[in-house]
């Protein structure tokens, strides 16, 4: 994670951390100067009853409503901080995949113990002295769990916040999503002062400086890891996974009408070009109907790689066929534009360097 790249004045550069959070695939979303808030939308958008959806500023390229108008496109990303260099940095986590413990350590009265670690009941005997904030909440659900204390994962992209809490940053995988909590919500919560940072949510970048300091990284990972099991059963145990309601994929023609013109082949649209892109398409639209366990990114990835050889035999654009895998990617998973994005990136450069001919052999 670039952290290193100051200003005169010591502040860290944060175009360089949008644009690196971006090339991991991490939607970015511009910070209000000195705060942890996203800037404020434009006077169109703050009347009530406005919201994100259909609105014309996140199409237009414009930074209104938060984490919904987050992006990894290059292009946006430089006009944002260029033109403000003093702007923060958040990523929204869903579309990034990402699931982080936000542990405060704020000075509050210690709760009844039905409070301190939802759905799991703390027996008497249990001596509470000395619990006092987030961390001491989340190590006692892990001593409970007879699991190590995330706070002293030295595996884990951990992040000092100004407040003297502490961000842990974890990767989730492709077969489950996770939503936000805060941790002292009376439905959905993991544990006292710690909130969960996931779909619906974002997260400061490390390095965003606010009037109350800089968040800055822990120990040497700048990566974060895969969510250890033990708590994704306990976010799970909590009602944090998202189960969203499934969608069955068009029985008759699934695919886009625009990706079945997308291909110029000998013979026409119906060749066998078209037919070898329609077929990966196919597979990557097919997963709309199940939310989890359907190998999304592998399968886009391989749809993007042979969309990538095809083009680079005279078959279709790369334009085209970056256009149809964008429309098949959101079709099926409309929340992880930028994931999508990335892997879509990744396959076609791939693919490109391996032409496909039409008799189906990789040159």
């Amino acid at each position: 994670m670039v952290v290193e790249n100051r200003h005169a004045e010591g502040r860290f550069d944060m175009l360089s951390i949008a644009r690196w959070c971006a090339a991991q695939g991490w939607p970015v979303l511009p910070l209000a100067p000195g705060r942890k808030t996203p800037v404020a939308n434009c006077p169109q958008c703050q009347g009530n009853g406005h919201t994100h959806v259909n609105c014309p500023c996140i199409a237009a390229g414009r930074w209104c409503h938060g984490f919904h108008a987050a992006t990894t496109d290059r292009d946006r990303i430089d006009v944002w901080w260029s033109s403000n260099p003093h702007f923060g940095v958040g990523v929204a986590c869903g579309p990034a995949g990402l699931v982080v413990l936000d542990v405060d350590a704020h000075a509050k009265s210690l709760p009844s113990r039905d409070k301190i670690l939802p759905g799991i009941t703390i027996h008497e005997e249990v001596d509470l002295e000395g619990l006092r904030d987030g961390f001491h909440s989340l190590a006692l659900l892990a001593a409970l769990r007879g699991q190590p204390d995330p706070v002293a994962d030295e595996e884990a992209l951990k992040v000092r916040t100004p407040s003297g809490g502490l961000h842990i940053w974890y990767r989730a995988d492709d077969r489950r999503r996770f939503r936000c909590s805060t941790g002292s919500s009376s439905g959905r919560a993991l544990a006292w002062q710690v909130d969960v940072r996931a779909d619906g949510g974002y997260i400061v970048a490390p390095g965003t400086t606010t009037n109350a300091g800089t968040y800055m990284p822990v120990g040497s990972m700048r990566m974060p890891r895969r969510l250890p099991e033990w708590l994704a059963v306990e976010l799970t145990r909590t009602k944090h996974l998202d189960v969203p309601q499934q969608r069955s994929t068009p029985r008759l023609q699934p695919l886009p009408q625009r990706a079945r013109q997308a291909v110029i082949a000998a013979g026409g649209g119906r060749g066998r070009a078209a037919q070898i892109l329609e077929s990966a398409l196919r597979e990557v639209i097919a997963c709309a109907a199940v939310s989890e366990g359907a190998g999304f990114s592998d399968k886009l990835n391989r749809a993007a790689y042979t969309a990538g050889g095809l083009a680079a035999s005279g078959y279709a654009t790369i334009a085209d066929v970056e256009r149809v895998l964008r429309d098949a990617a959101d079709y099926a998973r409309p929340d992880q534009e930028g994931r999508s994005a990335q892997i879509i990136r990744s396959g076609l450069n791939a693919g490109a360097r391996r032409p496909l001919h039409i008799e189906g052999h990789f040159a």
